[in-house]
């Protein structure tokens, strides 16, 4: 079994408007945009990045905006929903805030025993707001939400699969314990994790498998501290069968990704170096950061990428 894996690091979607992608995260949810660079593989389309003051892993949610995708569908093989935390009694103001907003999808519950506030964003992609008794990471509160309901980070995660056998087995062997089930969803909690701790899983046997698209999830990442443990994880992911890539530098972590048993694409994020590695804590996300390969694509990229208002 694995002791490296820290909880999540980010999660990574697919949208289809950068600018309406952008409000509704900064302004709506009240993240910090932590970076605003471009997709490795296709310059021509935004990376953005938000979560807390530093973009601490555990609390980044990042999108690649395609102008013409597809609606994604639903299905088995994804992350169904992504989980923030917040602080107890403030999904009230949650509540009233989504109203004035206008967020779609809007759904107060209880599960595993704690309140939660479900909802949808811009594409339609799932998220839900979950009140934590016991969060104590520091939130952002330089932007739209100021106040003390601010977003901690995540919590967790649900992903939703036609059969979660194979992929309880590799949660367990990356270090998660099952701690509860409840309406057949199974919970998974990573013991002395980052405060982003929680994976559930759904098991839905008769939904077809799900379509990526503008609402997807493309990749769940796991945070290690460093790449001399992320290279241990490697290679017990490879001893045990998984097809993993080789190291990437993403310029502000490492990476390795595999694709799991159930269809869920997985990578395994380094904590280091981190997102003010090129910009000071005080700017991040303000300026366009390009990858060293694709900086000479600067001049083009600066006159044909959608301009964002912050």
């Amino acid at each position: 079994m694995l002791d490296q894996i820290r909880g999540l690091h980010h999660v990574t979607s697919m949208s289809r408007d950068g600018q309406a992608n952008n409000s509704f995260f900064t302004d709506t949810l009240g993240l910090r945009r932590v970076k605003k660079t471009v997709n490795f593989d296709e310059p021509s389309v935004y990376h953005l990045y938000y979560g807390d003051e530093v973009g601490t892993p555990g609390s980044v949610m990042t999108y690649f905006p395609f102008p013409h995708i597809i609606r994604g569908r639903p299905g088995t093989g994804e992350v169904g929903e992504t989980v923030f935390s917040v602080p107890e009694g403030s999904l009230s103001f949650w509540k009233e805030r989504f109203a004035e907003k206008g967020v779609n999808g809007v759904i107060a519950e209880e599960a595993f025993g704690e309140k939660r506030l479900r909802f949808t964003a811009v594409d339609g992609d799932s998220f839900a707001l979950v009140e934590a008794k016991d969060d104590k990471r520091a939130p952002w509160t330089g932007g739209a939400v100021a106040g003390d309901e601010a977003i901690r980070g995540f919590a967790g995660a649900t992903l939703r699969l036609g059969d979660s056998g194979a992929t309880e087995e590799l949660l367990k062997f990356m270090g998660y314990e099952h701690a509860d089930t409840s309406k057949g969803i199974k919970r998974f909690v990573i013991p002395g994790g980052n405060g982003a701790d929680v994976i559930d899983l759904q098991t839905l046997p008769n939904m077809p498998r799900g379509d990526l698209g503008a609402g997807s999830v493309h990749h769940i990442a796991f945070a290690v501290d460093d790449r001399e443990a992320q290279k241990a994880v490697r290679q017990a992911l490879l001893d045990t069968g998984y097809q993993v890539t080789p190291v990437i530098d993403r310029d502000y972590f490492y990476a390795i990704y595999f694709r799991t048993p159930g269809g869920v694409l997985f990578e395994i994020a380094t904590n280091e170096p981190g997102f003010d590695k090129d910009e000071d804590t005080a700017h991040l996300g303000e300026a366009l950061k390009l990858p060293t390969q694709h900086e000479h694509l600067r001049a083009w990229l600066e006159t044909h990428l959608p301009d964002i208002k912050d």
